[in-house]
């Protein structure tokens, strides 16, 4: 199983040796299918004489329609701006200490009977004495600072039952042998959506965000296939 990940890692890799990554075919992707899905199923009614009468149409075509997106197959913009920064400081400390004693210098008379035979310096005039602390330090801190700016256009993969909108969108963008990827996906509702038919990440439902690349710069910063697994299985 192992050698088979590693064949399949390594085909990936040898995919873009000697030239540029290829990008990701649009044949099949969920975006491409809803378009084609909503201008089959979702196709506009014809208009009414009204409309075609009069100066103002009821369409999103017209100068002061709703050109937001609402149905199954229509672009939006998401907006990812995204500037976090966190920082965490946590200071711990502790201290114990006890002592216990117990003597028991006449007790019928035996400890004075077993002083004689014992030791010379040694007697049970204190026979337990325990003497105990114990002492923790402990601290902690965290900091963290992101900040991602980008734009992408996203497409309405399907109009849930209460009205909310699934939306995925992907962009690839290819500078010499490195492709840079951008995905984005998650639920949004209609109202949400701007006038300008843009609607921003914190307004995202179950939001997934993925920036990242492939191609030989990428390869270079990653560990070697048998480093990963040695890493995964050695207890130490």
């Amino acid at each position: 199983m192992i050698g088979i990940i590693c064949s399949l890692t390594a085909c990936e890799r040898v995919n873009h040796i000697g030239k540029e990554p290829d990008f990701t075919p649009q044949t099949q992707s969920p975006e491409r299918v809803a378009m084609i899905a909503s201008g089959i199923s979702d196709a506009a009614p014809p208009a009414r004489n009204t409309d075609e009468a009069s100066l103002w149409t009821s369409g999103q075509t017209s100068l002061l329609g709703d050109r937001r997106a609402m149905k199954r197959g229509d672009i939006l913009t998401v907006v990812i701006s995204i500037d976090d920064s966190a920082e965490i400081q946590n200071t711990t400390a502790r201290s114990r200490g006890g002592s216990e004693s117990l003597a028991i210098p006449d007790l019928f008379g035996y400890p004075e009977r077993i002083n004689q035979g014992i030791t010379d310096g040694a007697s049970l005039d204190s026979a337990v004495s325990i003497d105990s602390s114990a002492s923790s330090n402990g601290t902690g801190s965290v900091r963290r600072s992101e900040s991602l700016t980008l734009r992408i256009a996203a497409t309405v993969l399907d109009v849930l039952p209460n009205g909310v909108l699934s939306i995925e969108g992907s962009q690839e963008v290819r500078v010499n042998f490195e492709l840079r990827e951008l995905l984005v996906s998650g639920y949004v509702r209609p109202e949400d959506i701007s006038r300008q038919n843009e609607i921003t990440y914190d307004k995202i439902a179950s939001a997934r965000i993925s920036y990242g690349g492939r191609g030989q710069i990428t390869d270079v910063q990653q560990p070697r296939i048998g480093q990963q697994v040695l890493d995964a299985i050695l207890p130490f």
